[in-house]
């Protein structure tokens, strides 16, 4: 598809300007590309992970939660999308069941029956508890535990600078790649290293196991993949992942 405007993208979705905005300030959902004059650029798979977010936000989870769960190497797309499946289909029931209450209402003004006093159709008790289940199924890790302790309180421009941060460590390995290091290297294995220390410090304690799922990640097509290789170059995104595999296999073993 051709890449549509931050304006296109709001007609097309009904998302304001300036939510779309705010969603790239946190690093929620960056465009895929930005123009000389600074105009962001979205393709299909930014539109994707819209619809994603957008589900989310129907199942009422927070933003940072939604972010959380996008950026975990576990993230369950199909899992996400039958939980919303559910979560919709009982909420067209109950809304059925409001319609059928109201008409009910409605033909009782032209009668002489008895009012109707079923407060039944207001209750969306299961509703918020299968939304709480649901919630619970992503948060019951350590890792995710430990990050929403970490990121409360931090206000947009902390995530920004902790982006800048983050990516500023990309750009070094790109500096090796672009030196032909390869990625067993000293210098390259003391990167990885840097960047484990890094999520650890800042969001969830990375085990080698996690490390190596994220590596997985970078490499793969998306947007991670596009970011990383912004910030070092062509390459730099497949690199790291080389550099990561290393350096989570000899510390698995």
């Amino acid at each position: 598809m051709k890449p549509m405007t931050v304006k296109q993208v709001s007609e097309l979705t009904g998302v304001s300007v300036r939510t779309l905005q705010y969603y790239d300030d946190i690093g929620l959902l960056s465009p895929s590309e930005r123009t000389e004059a600074g105009y962001r650029l979205y393709e299909e798979e930014q539109l994707a992970t819209l619809q994603e977010i957008l589900l989310f936000r129907e199942l009422e989870f927070p933003l940072k939660d939604i972010k959380a769960i996008l950026d975990s190497p576990a993230h369950d797309k199909e899992k996400a999308l039958q939980q919303q499946v559910e979560l919709l289909t009982m909420k067209k029931e109950r809304l059925e069941r409001l319609i059928r209450l109201a008409e009910e209402l409605q033909a009782e003004r032209h009668t002489e029956r008895s009012h109707t006093m079923d407060f039944k159709a207001f209750d969306k008790s299961k509703l918020d508890e299968y939304a709480k289940r649901a919630r619970e199924q992503y948060s019951d890790t350590d890792a995710y535990k430990e990050y929403e302790i970490k990121s409360a309180g931090r206000t947009s421009e902390d995530e920004q600078a902790f982006a800048q941060e983050f990516m500023a460590i990309f750009a070094k390995f790109g500096a090796l790649q672009s030196g032909n290091t390869a990625p067993g290297s000293e210098e390259a294995q003391a990167l990885v290293k840097e960047l484990q220390d890094y999520i650890t410090e800042h969001f969830y304690h990375c085990t080698p196991e996690i490390l190596s799922g994220l590596g997985k990640m970078y490499a793969a097509d998306g947007e991670f993949k596009e970011n990383i290789d912004a910030a070092g170059g062509p390459g730099t995104a497949e690199f790291v992942s080389q550099a990561i595999d290393i350096y989570s296999t000899t510390r698995s073993a």
